[in-house]
């Protein structure tokens, strides 16, 4: 009888553990949403434009990224007076531009797919996530780039790799006193970089129309600086051509 007792006490202890975890993660995004402006500002939000300097070694470009409801996007840089899409996905298709060719090229179709899996992080991966089907963990506090951090780990809907399903996690680390993320960890799945732990680092936040964005961010592959992005303007609810977001005709 004592042993069920023990045993009974101990899974008890363990949901209480679990309930206050989860509402402790739910307690950060909550903070996080509202110091950004408002989940209810930010669910406004149907179009978004940013403007830019890359850095890449010692490559300075200009760059530009659009943003749209139904997770359509589109990330062009400017070089040598050419423009280049990086990436592109118009709700259906995802393309970019091959480098060698200089033509614009479709995405593998599981690319594509996941790629409209994700389109419900627009504009926010956490604003109605539980609805998204996502799940939250609250890992505890850790120190990154020298400030004390929540540790939050975002569980999306699985994504499709190389013909097989693979579960899909984002580790985000806010600020434990301003709760707005300073880095977020994911790693590569697939390509000649598989394996490879990114790091996008954020700072600089400021405000536009009443919404906080990060004006600085840089990527680490394993550590190294790969990728830095300065951004110069944000503008929201912009008038966006669909014809931004498609592949050209004759690709």
């Amino acid at each position: 009888m004592k042993m069920v007792k023990k045993v009974a006490m101990t899974v008890f202890a363990v949901l209480v553990a679990f309930s206050l975890q989860a509402q402790t993660a739910e307690e950060v995004i909550n903070k996080y949403l509202e110091n950004i402006g408002g989940k209810d500002k930010w669910k406004a939000v149907k179009s978004m434009k940013t403007t830019g300097k890359g850095k890449q070694s010692n490559f300075e470009f200009p760059m530009t990224m659009v943003q749209a409801e139904g997770g359509k996007q589109k990330i062009s840089f400017n070089f040598q007076g050419k423009e280049i899409t990086q990436m592109a996905f118009d709700g259906n298709t995802g393309w970019t531009t091959n480098m060698m060719t200089m033509k614009a090229e479709k995405m593998e179709a599981e690319d594509s797919e996941n790629l409209k899996k994700a389109a419900a992080d627009f504009p926010d991966p956490f604003i109605d996530y539980a609805e998204k089907g996502y799940k939250v963990e609250l890992e505890g506090k850790e120190k990154v780039e020298g400030t004390e951090c929540f540790k939050i780990k975002l569980t999306k809907k699985p994504e499709m790799v190389e013909g097989k399903e693979v579960e899909n996690v984002v580790y985000y680390f806010f600020d434990a006193e301003n709760y707005v993320p300073l880095v977020v960890k994911t790693t590569v799945k697939k390509g000649q970089a598989k394996g490879a732990v990114v790091e996008t680092i954020y700072s600089d936040y400021q405000e536009v129309n009443g919404l906080f964005f990060p004006f600085s961010m840089s990527q680490k592959y394993n550590g190294q600086v790969a990728f830095s992005l300065t951004f110069e303007k944000i503008e929201i609810n912009v008038s966006v051509d669909e014809k931004e977001f498609a592949m050209p005709s004759g690709n």
